[in-house]
């Protein structure tokens, strides 16, 4: 496990799914964490809490990432600690073109993420089926959960990425494997 003692970090979306896990388990390993909701400050709450039972120094910022001040005012969470060392955000290769060499930005593809999202909008039952089929058709035969893609984000967070940066991770249990290659991909 590599150690994120002291490190600051700011978790766009954490109030739940991936980007509560990532918090979490940002938390467990010594990060002092930004914890950003639009509009689930209940979530939000559970995810700081959750952060504080491992000890974590945690700061919750209610705002939207798609407006300018709001994103402004989400950095400026992290000025108290004179620093930011971990950003976990949506944004993908224009960033990592922008902020080379000081700032490493690498991205996440989850698949299917087992989460209280998929029962909310298509009930419990729908959401049992589809966890099964997910299961039965995927190579690695699981149902990814937000804690498992969690620790692909630790990984790209952390100094054993140092040389990565720009990257593209799937981390979906192996749903690409299902994509047909051409023959002409075959040959390669």
């Amino acid at each position: 496990m590599n150690s994120f003692d002291g490190l600051c970090a700011l978790i766009t979306g954490s109030a739940s799914g991936l980007g509560a896990a990532t918090a979490v388990a940002l938390a467990h390993r010594g990060a002092r964490v930004i914890i950003n909701y639009r509009a689930s400050a209940g979530g939000a709450d559970e995810t700081a809490d959750l952060c504080r039972a491992a000890n974590a120094e945690v700061k919750l910022v209610q705002a939207d990432v798609a407006i300018d001040e709001d994103c402004h005012r989400l950095v400026a969470a992290a000025a108290d600690w004179g620093r930011l060392d971990i950003l976990v955000n949506s944004a993908t290769l224009a960033l990592a073109r922008a902020l080379a060499p000081l700032i490493r930005v690498n991205a996440v593809c989850p698949g299917y993420m087992d989460t209280p999202w998929w029962t909310r909008g298509i009930g419990q039952g729908a959401a049992d089926n589809l966890r099964e089929l997910v299961k039965s058709a995927v190579p690695l035969r699981v149902a990814s959960r937000p804690e498992d893609i969690a620790e692909v984000v630790m990984f790209l967070a952390g100094p054993a990425s140092r040389h990565m940066t720009g990257a593209i991770v799937p981390a979906d249990a192996g749903v690409l494997l299902l994509v047909p290659v051409s023959a002409t991909d075959a040959h390669r």
